[in-house]
């Protein structure tokens, strides 16, 4: 059996209701809501056969920072792999094969090839597109999406997600004021598009209108906070508001009723944890025995070799906690890393590992020294990954230092503000 997607994709083995089940998984994944996985496993209950699905499934395993996660893609790798397949099929299936071997190289060559003979693959965008996130490449993030939007028109399903990996893109390389006009029309197909939310509220962090930030995060709290995969992270960038007001104890309230409250274990979560915590005691605020318990739920990360970005905020619960064991053992594991010949291995020698003794240094109180190894990562620490929001947390702990050194007397509790200590 063999249909085409509802963009007009060539797939193999869907039966119609298997594609129907498939349209909302991939629907649902493009907007950053949960229920995608329920969704893929009914259209592979109704078409075993169906090639796509199991690029869909596998996909979802893979776009992460969990090694574990990325790992459990591989029998669905060799399942899909025994399978008829067209070409494009073909081409998604090596993506991953690639992805799994580490050969980030190979994944973007043959992401460029599937989008450059289907430009309305968007799943291969949204691949793409993560895949340009977590490697720091926001020039190719805004060019990829310029160049498939001439073959796009907004009656296609995922037309919104385009905009919205668009907008994103576009704030991320300073165009501010295109980026919000394109994400309000990301919302204005879709307005539960929460990740049309989460470049809203990029665009008011980067355009330093906190206020407004806040005002549109809780305005539209209903269509980003529930049912997403974003919700937590969508609250920290609340946070993240309060905090350039200076209100440190609204923040820590975010902290303990939004984004640390289940205790979740979800990589993207502790990475929120971390960040937030170390800015609310950046500011003067007192986070107190809350680092032990992320610090704890840190601890089984520290051998995973696997990403420098998760590294840096485990390293960042490690030292909030005090907990100079565990900073230690995550040290001693990023050095024996450094000489692995592979992406961890090499992102680990070029950024990682002095980016965490800077940390470590800062910790310690040894601030000449975290300055030191500190100052010479901004030119590259794009290379980390993320967004310019999250890495940015290593430039205030920088200025911090220095700010230290010039003010040894002042208490960490009468810190400026976050726009202040960036002036």
């Amino acid at each position: 059996m063999s249909h085409t997607d509802h963009r007009g994709c060539d797939i193999s083995g869907a039966t119609p209701a298997a594609l129907q089940a498939y349209e909302r998984s991939l629907a649902t994944w493009l907007s950053w809501r949960r229920g995608a996985d329920v969704q893929i496993e009914q259209a592979l209950r109704d078409a075993p056969d169906f090639a796509m699905a199991h690029v869909l499934r596998a996909y979802m395993q893979v776009c992460s920072r969990d090694r574990e996660r990325v790992r459990s893609a591989r029998p669905i790798l060799q399942r899909a792999a025994q399978l008829p397949a067209n070409g494009r099929e073909a081409a998604h299936l090596a993506v991953i094969a690639a992805a799994l071997d580490d050969d980030f190289a190979q994944v973007r060559d043959r992401l460029a090839g599937l989008l450059q003979q289907h430009p309305r693959d968007v799943l291969a965008l949204h691949v793409a597109h993560a895949l340009d996130y977590a490697s720091g490449d926001a020039a190719r993030m805004n060019e990829r999406v310029a160049a498939l939007l001439p073959a796009w028109s907004d009656d296609l399903p995922g037309y919104h997600a385009m905009l919205s990996m668009q907008a994103f893109g576009l704030v991320e390389n300073g165009e501010v004021e295109r980026a919000e006009q394109t994400a309000r029309a990301a919302l204005a197909s879709n307005p539960f598009d929460a990740r049309a939310h989460h470049v809203m509220a990029h665009v008011f962090e980067t355009s330093g209108r906190a206020e407004a930030g806040l005002r549109w995060m809780n305005d539209h709290a209903d269509q980003w906070a529930n049912g997403t995969v974003v919700s937590t992270h969508g609250w920290w960038h609340v946070a993240l508001f309060h905090l350039a007001l200076g209100q440190t104890d609204r923040a820590l309230g975010l902290y303990d009723l939004r984004v640390r409250s289940g205790h979740s274990h979800e990589i993207a979560d502790l990475i929120d944890a971390a960040s937030l915590l170390w800015r609310i005691e950046l500011l003067g605020g007192d986070a107190g025995a809350r680092w032990f318990e992320l610090a704890q739920a840190w601890a089984p990360r520290i051998a995973d070799a696997y990403s420098t970005f998760n590294d840096l905020h485990a390293m960042l619960a490690f030292v909030g906690a005090r907990d100079w064991e565990l900073a230690r053992r995550l040290e001693t594991t990023l050095a024996a890393s450094r000489r692995e010949p592979t992406r961890h291995g090499r992102m680990t020698r070029e950024l990682g590992l002095r980016a965490c003794r800077g940390l470590i240094a800062f910790g310690r109180g040894n601030h000449a020294l975290a300055i030191a190894l500190l100052a010479r990562l901004p030119a590259r620490c794009h290379r980390l990954g993320g967004s310019h929001a999250q890495r940015d947390v290593l430039h205030l702990t920088m200025l911090q230092a220095v700010e230290r050194i010039r003010r040894p007397m002042r208490g960490r509790r009468s810190a400026p503000t976050l726009a202040a200590l960036a002036s």
